[in-house]
């Protein structure tokens, strides 16, 4: 017997064996079970989620011997020549194949005709996208009104080109991309059901890869058990796939954050060795700075579908917000100018040299002993402890010299600490989000609000320890505690500049509001200031 993929050899054959799509299972099985079928019904979602396995096993539902259930039997006839992909009652049309309209004609000219087996004749039209606008026209009355012995399953993975006319006449279910972890677990599964060795941080790997289709993971571990000659082994993936995706746009963060030129151009010529596209490693690392931006606004927001949650973490605490909204402007309009550089490679190398060039504090990494930096500024000299000479306003507003160990700090006056700490991204929010409770010397007790508990991961938590150590010049053991603060209590750096950013406003209106000229407009003229429009202007 010749060799079955495992995408096809461990396709679902009923709804219980999918992997997610929980919502879209829900939702059939209730109207199987209660015989509340729909017409028509369209599937979408991105490649190999599932869209076709679900149609299919619909059809298998509507047609078994046993009769109309969200679980088939798999044992009649019907449901084996559905599972074998012979039944005669399931017409599988790929759309791209048949754009014509006399194609989609001679498609439906069987509509009105019985069954030949089942209760019910299925068509399954994957990509219906593809259709041309003669074809969709032909559809549109039979997909209205189908005779009741026919049902319509379309799935597309582009829904935007569909016809609304016909997206109006189906019942949607918009297909998940799977999350990573479901995938590894999957994946696992089936190396142990198949008795083949393998290793989990390999199968990590083949999982992240997949980018969210299940189908794309099961033909990349095909490929893996091809090229590890029956086993899946860290080592031989890592060569199979090449890192690119996840590891080495992630490395390119990191040498962008330390300002690091030669870094930079050393992975890159790493990338250039493996033969990438570059033009796609651009849109993987918009979509990187993307996923960052959102973690460092909305902490919450962040999902683990790529398996990279720790790395993202780390990038958002060490990048500042401000520098990752640059580096996605110079990224996209990067896009655009790709095609205009004498080549691929060195296209993306200027982007990159870009991003370092027009960062407003670009970090300084320092070239051997000539003291110059990555980007050819002086660089700035270190003291005797290792600490580069700047100030931190503390206490009683003195300037204190961070350079010097010996110096002594007050951290109760802590939203001035916070405010000469020069922290970024997540660090930040976490310290003016904080409350000072007590320092004695080598331990500083903070509080944080428990709505803000999400701020408090390993990483910022380090940054800020780390950059308080560089304050005070002496060893600081950081806890913070995650409790409930009321009002009064919650006295924190973000609160205070909340109230000043408030008090500023309200100052901004006054001004407008009393101001000779404005108030003679509004008397002229009835006129009236629209509420929201006034904006104080920083000096």
């Amino acid at each position: 017997m010749s060799y079955q993929v495992l995408a096809r050899k461990w396709r679902p054959r009923i709804f219980s064996e999918l992997v997610g799509q929980e919502h879209v299972v829900r939702a059939l099985s209730n109207a199987l079970d209660n015989d509340r079928l729909h017409h028509a019904y369209l599937f979408t979602g991105t490649r190999g989620v599932g869209k076709t396995t679900i149609a299919r096993i619909f059809a298998k539902s509507v047609n078994c011997e046993a009769g109309v259930s969200s679980t088939p039997c798999g044992e009649c006839a019907v449901c084996r020549e559905v599972d074998e992909g012979r039944f005669i009652d399931l017409l599988e049309v790929d759309a791209a194949s048949r754009t014509k309209v006399d194609q989609t004609r001679e498609l439906l000219e069987n509509v009105p005709y019985a069954p030949v087996r089942g209760r019910y004749k299925v068509y399954l039209i994957d990509e219906v996208h593809m259709f041309s606008g003669g074809s969709f026209n032909a559809l549109l009355k039979t997909l209205e009104e189908p005779p009741p012995h026919v049902k319509f399953l379309l799935a597309t993975t582009d829904p935007q080109k569909v016809p609304v006319t016909v997206l109006s006449r189906c019942l949607q279910f918009n297909l998940k991309r799977l999350p990573f972890e479901q995938i590894d677990g999957h994946l696992q599964s089936i190396l142990q059901r198949e008795q083949l060795t393998f290793e989990p941080a390999a199968v990590e790997l083949l999982a992240r890869g997949a980018d969210g289709s299940m189908r794309d993971a099961l033909s990349l571990m095909d490929q893996a058990i091809a090229f590890g000659g029956g086993s899946v082994v860290e080592t031989d993936v890592r060569a199979m796939l090449g890192t690119l995706a996840g590891e080495r746009i992630h490395q390119l963060l990191h040498l962008l954050g330390a300002g690091d030129a030669k870094g930079l151009l050393d992975q890159v010529a790493e990338l250039a060795a493996l033969a990438i596209d570059f033009s796609a490693a651009l849109k993987e690392l918009l979509a990187l700075l993307h996923r960052i931006a959102l973690l460092q606004a909305v902490p919450d927001a962040l999902d683990n579908s790529a398996g990279d949650r720790e790395m993202l973490v780390q990038l958002a605490v060490e990048l500042d917000a401000a520098d990752v909204q640059l580096y996605y402007q110079i990224a996209l309009l990067g896009q655009r100018d790709l095609p205009l550089a004498p080549d691929p490679r060195s296209g993306f190398e200027m982007i990159l040299l870009r991003m370092i060039a027009f960062r407003p504090a670009a970090a300084l990494v320092s070239c051997g002993e000539s003291g110059t930096t990555a980007t050819g500024a002086a660089a700035v000299p270190a003291s005797k402890g290792g600490l580069a000479a700047a100030t931190l306003r503390v206490g009683d507003d003195s300037p204190v010299s961070v350079a010097s160990r010996e110096a002594r700090v007050d951290f109760s006056h802590w939203h001035q600490v916070v405010a000469g700490l020069g922290l970024g991204g997540v660090a930040r929010q976490l310290a003016e989000n904080c409350v000072f409770r007590h320092w004695d010397g080598k331990r500083l007790s903070l509080q944080l609000d428990a709505r803000h508990r999400h701020m408090r991961v390993a990483s910022s938590e380090q940054r800020l320890g780390k950059a308080l150590q560089q304050a005070s010049g002496a060893d600081v053991e950081l806890e913070i505690e995650v409790t409930d603060l009321t009002r009064s209590e919650a006295d924190t750096p973000a609160q205070r500049a909340a109230i000043a950013q408030q008090q500023r406003q309200q100052q901004a209106e006054h001004r407008i509001d009393s101001d000779p000229f404005v108030t003679a407009v509004k008397d002229r003229f009835a006129a009236q200031v629209l509420p929201g429009s006034v904006r104080p202007v920083d000096e």
